[in-house]
């Protein structure tokens, strides 16, 4: 059938708005995520409190349940990358660690104990780990290129409302009912009913399976790693030595006279900062490149370290605050979509070798960081912006979305 010139240009009027919109999924994606998040920080916002203070435990055995959470949600991110990229399975992989995190928090629901708390955490962040590759893979599968960063942006807002949205909820029941064991309980007992509607949303979501490399193992999967992923591999190692617990600027909130319910509102200030800034960093990176906004949120980390090396008035901590929700926007949704852009092939496996090796550097940097605050807590933020510059020279020579789709 012929198509008159008039049409033609009609058609082409709508093109770019047609990219901007967002696959149906991507959305559902999201509020399973934003479920997920809802229950999971219900309790993380009370965990430290009830395990110390309700269980009786120690602050150095509650430091080791949070070493072993932190080191668990990164110790199965590359196996079940490549557990999806061989089967091409996405949905019942992401499924699985829903599940394993929904289960995870039934464990409250019949024991309080020191044992079964630590359990309880260890075991949740595990079911994190395991569904982070396989479901960012999915994401980018059903996600155009041209709108990629916006996808990877709302779904990062999404994710992050169930952040703010969890210890609000935590906060007004220990307000209504008081602070009291049942009380802990009877929280548990609600965190439980969103991540059970979350896998009840996600078993909704139609599957969309990638190519399905069967015959391929561990050795051989990273052999077929791109090249330019190995090189984006190096700065973000390095960064991530610079990357300290958010717990170091609240530190550094409360040494500067913030109270503890002001150092609340800071957090929520840091989550809603994310929530707002991600879809807009998402469409800008669609525009601009997600390479040069991935750079420039290591810049913004350097900034904001230097800023906090200097800072001694109130209203320049509480734009550190804000800043730092901008540049977690940008490192958490604009690193994953670079990633679906410069391996397209096997996405769910270097998705989770970036967050096995990025895991691992944490650790180190979070002793570093302990370390120097000892010495001087403006050591910690120097330190941090250093490394930040030293990994924007190795993104800038290293060019790992050289050649990339």
């Amino acid at each position: 059938m012929h198509i008159s010139e008039k049409q033609k240009s009609a058609e082409n009027a709508l093109a770019p708005r047609r990219r901007l919109r967002l696959h149906p999924d991507v959305l559902k994606l999201g509020l399973v995520s934003l479920l997920t998040d809802l229950s999971s920080e219900m309790i993380f916002s009370v965990f430290a409190v009830f395990f110390t203070t309700v269980a009786g435990a120690s602050s150095a055995l509650l430091g080791l349940v949070e070493g072993l959470a932190d080191f668990s949600a990164s110790a199965l991110n590359y196996w079940a990358g490549w557990l999806s990229d061989r089967s091409g399975q996405r949905k019942w992989l992401s499924g699985a660690g829903y599940i394993f995190s929904t289960l995870a928090k039934l464990i409250l629901l019949l024991s309080t104990a020191l044992t079964a708390l630590a359990i309880f955490r260890v075991v949740e962040r595990l079911g994190k780990g395991f569904r982070g590759p396989p479901r960012d893979a999915w994401l980018a599968a059903i996600a155009a290129q041209e709108s990629r960063g916006l996808a990877f942006g709302v779904h990062t807002a999404l994710d992050k409302s169930g952040a703010v949205l969890g210890p609000l909820a935590a906060y007004a029941m220990l307000r209504w009912l008081g602070e009291t064991a049942a009380t802990y309980k009877m929280l548990f007992l609600v965190a439980c009913v969103p991540a059970v509607l979350s896998v009840l949303v996600l078993s909704r979501v139609p599957e969309h399976p990638g190519t399905a490399h069967q015959r391929e193992s561990l050795a051989d999967n990273w052999r077929q790693l791109s090249p330019g992923f190995k090189r984006y591999l190096v700065p973000s190692g390095v960064f991530a030595l610079a990357y300290f617990s958010l717990g170091f600027l609240l530190l550094k909130a409360h040494a500067m006279g913030f109270g503890v319910a002001d150092i609340v509102l800071l957090y929520a200030l840091f989550n809603s900062t994310c929530v707002l800034a991600s879809p807009l960093v998402g469409m800008l990176g669609d525009r601009l490149g997600r390479g040069r906004i991935v750079l420039l949120g290591y810049a913004l980390y350097a900034a904001v370290c230097l800023w906090l090396m200097l800072a001694s008035k109130r209203w320049e901590l509480l734009a550190a605050f804000a800043l730092y929700g901008l540049f977690y926007a940008i490192d958490e949704s604009q690193s994953k979509a670079l990633i679906a852009d410069i391996e397209p092939e096997r996405r769910a496996s270097a998705v989770g070798v970036y967050h096995f090796i990025t895991g691992l550097m944490y650790i180190p940097a979070s002793l570093l960081a302990g370390a120097l605050w000892q010495l001087a807590p403006a050591w910690v933020f120097g330190s941090a912006a250093a490394l930040a510059m030293v990994a924007m020279a190795l993104f800038a020579g290293l060019r790992p979305t050289r050649h990339s789709s």
